[in-house]
């Protein structure tokens, strides 16, 4: 086993009840076996792990965080700025861990402590935003998109993934159409639209399957959905239906894949990333990042080495 490693770990402590703190000795002493010399900083504030991992992460072999999707975000947004990109641990501790969910980490803080020490590295896409921001699964404007960052954390860890949907169902008396164009290669999508999302998951807000069954996290295509407003209350049955049933066509809803996306509109429009709010832009470019970040993660039992590239993640 080589010793002398270096990890950076960096934890949210308000992050799903604050539980890692009863779970902390096991998992340095899990890295500590693995040969890792760790370094922990702990964020007290939005924006913090960015920070740290841009200013600490150097050098580092391995960088692990702690934290929800925003934790995740920032981690590698902070990763995004070092010149030797180190591979990424993910102990998932936030409300809803959607982007844990894909990678198929474990939820059990120990048991994902040593995916992120002995795992297999797997490369996933990462999204750039506008040049100057990055996400990692989601990118999303319009309706119950804001419903993640205006919940408040203290919410989040009383009432879980409870908590996004009571904040959903206030917001459906505000839902307002967005006046778009959105470009995509040759395809144009123009009008009136009330929800739109880039994404690479497979799982949105607790929910699969929403744009499609057949998700890669690492083929350099993100997933689309974009939702045309309704008139009338048969188009928003028809909505519904298309979303839940899946293969039931609608015409105001659109899926599709794309490696880059432009969106264009008059009026600022507020964007959400992996949760947390990503500014009021009037135009907007969206690039997949094919394969920029290598994570850590277990193997589903009984996968052998050699397909692992087979393996849909």
């Amino acid at each position: 086993m080589e010793k002398n490693k270096k990890m950076l770990l960096v934890i949210n402590p308000k992050s799903g009840k604050g539980q890692i703190k009863n779970k902390l000795l096991e998992i340095l002493n899990i890295f500590s076996g693995e040969g890792y010399q760790v370094q922990v900083y702990i964020t007290q504030q939005p924006l913090e792990a960015k920070e740290a991992v841009a200013a600490w992460g150097e050098g580092m072999d391995l960088i692990v965080c702690s934290g929800g999707d925003g934790t995740l975000n920032e981690t590698i947004s902070g990763m995004m700025e070092l010149q030797t990109m180190p591979q990424l641990g993910y102990i998932p501790a936030g409300s809803t861990n959607d982007f844990a969910s894909s990678l198929k980490i474990p939820k059990q803080m120990t048991a994902s402590a040593l995916g992120a020490a002995t795992g297999e590295p797997e490369p996933i896409d990462i999204g750039s935003f506008c040049g100057d921001r990055y996400f990692v699964y989601v990118a999303g404007f319009g309706a119950f998109t804001e419903v993640s960052y205006l919940t408040s954390q203290d919410k989040k860890n009383l009432l879980g993934h409870q908590a996004y949907m009571l904040e959903g169902v206030k917001s459906l008396a505000s839902i307002k159409a967005y006046p778009l164009r959105i470009e995509s290669g040759d395809q144009v999508y123009e009008g009136d639209f009330i929800f739109g999302m880039v994404t690479n998951t497979t799982q949105v807000g607790g929910f699969k399957g929403l744009v499609s069954q057949d998700v890669s996290l690492c083929d350099g295509l993100f997933e689309v959905l974009l939702i045309r407003m309704p008139k009338t209350p048969l188009e928003v049955s028809s909505i519904v239906s298309s979303l839940l049933l899946k293969d039931e066509k609608c015409e105001l809803v659109h899926k599709f894949k794309t490696s880059s996306l432009s969106a264009f509109s008059h009026e600022p429009i507020d964007w959400v990333l992996d949760g947390e709010f990503g500014g009021s832009h009037t135009g907007v470019e969206v690039k997949n990042l094919c394969k920029q970040v290598c994570i850590r993660r277990n193997l589903p039992r009984g996968l052998k080495k050699q397909d692992q590239k087979k393996e849909k993640m």
